[in-house]
């Protein structure tokens, strides 16, 4: 019975310390313009259409037909912000380049999936949205850049004119912006690693915490970014229960299942279908 006793008491310390790994940044303010909006995954793109993805055209046609955006940041080697979501630029303009390495003017050398758009820098993206839907920015680090990415996406923020959201992968950044840009919504994307094919060359106990979402507690996310065919994850669902913490779902691609998150009140960003 002692035992017994001991095992639960054991057992109810570790679930209270997992709750308090999990605690989120609670009721900050701005959500009221970043909900009721359906986010275009990458923009509005179709190849077919030779629209392809992160490129002007497809935010263009995203701001036509009344959604935001979802869009990727890297920082180039001039201090450029281009809107791309490979490091590697292989699949997209078929050339073995890593973005980090260029500069602004190179970009126009590699046209996107074989059509005549290249990659925008951020700046271009801004522009089209401008007084228009809000942006989910997700912030790309790579080799240690975190801080410098986000404080260069910051300052060209910091007279724009629209609203948006910061996620990232990396916990990194949202320390980042804990520490130096309090008042920004910022928000951990996250997915099952324990069973992601592309997971790079991360150890076992980084895909564990990563998955499990146990930097929480150090980044205070305002809203967590999971891929939504993973969201059964116990952290996440033990966070909207304990916290109420707004969930992202990634990436959408039937709408049957948008507006079933949207009934939990979850914002969908989407792809591949033009919601009505």
């Amino acid at each position: 019975m002692v035992i017994l006793l001991i095992l639960i008491s054991m057992l109810l310390i570790l679930f209270l310390l997992w709750c308090l790994l999990l605690m989120p940044r609670r009721n900050q303010p701005g959500w009221e313009r970043l909900s009721g909006v359906r986010y275009a995954h990458r923009g509005l793109h179709n190849t077919v259409e030779g629209v392809p993805e992160n490129s002007l055209a497809a935010f263009r046609k995203a701001v036509d037909c009344g959604f935001g955006a979802e869009l990727d940041v890297h920082l180039m080697a001039d201090g450029s912000l281009a809107a791309v979501h490979d490091s590697n630029l292989q699949r997209v303009c078929g050339k073995n380049l890593v973005i980090e390495d260029m500069t602004a003017e190179e970009l126009q050398h590699y046209p996107l999936q074989g059509t005549g758009e290249t990659i925008p820098l951020l700046q271009d993206v801004l522009d089209v949205f401008e007084g228009k839907k809000p942006l989910v920015i997700e912030l790309k680090a790579e080799r240690g850049n975190a801080a410098a990415l986000t404080d260069s996406v910051m300052n060209l923020l910091k007279n724009w004119n629209g609203n948006y959201c910061i996620e990232s992968f990396h916990p990194a950044v949202l320390l980042h912006l804990k520490k130096h840009y309090p008042q920004v919504l910022r928000g951990q994307l996250s997915q099952n690693f324990l069973r992601a094919s592309e997971v790079g060359n991360l150890s076992w106990p980084v895909r564990v915490i990563l998955t499990f979402l146990l930097t929480t507690f150090l980044t205070r996310p305002d809203f967590i970014a999971y891929n939504c065919l993973d969201r059964s994850c116990l952290s996440l669902r033990l966070m909207k229960r304990l916290y109420h913490v707004q969930e992202v779902g990634w990436t959408v691609r039937d709408r049957g299942s948008m507006e079933a998150l949207e009934r939990e009140n979850v914002i969908p960003i989407f792809e591949g279908f033009i919601p009505d």
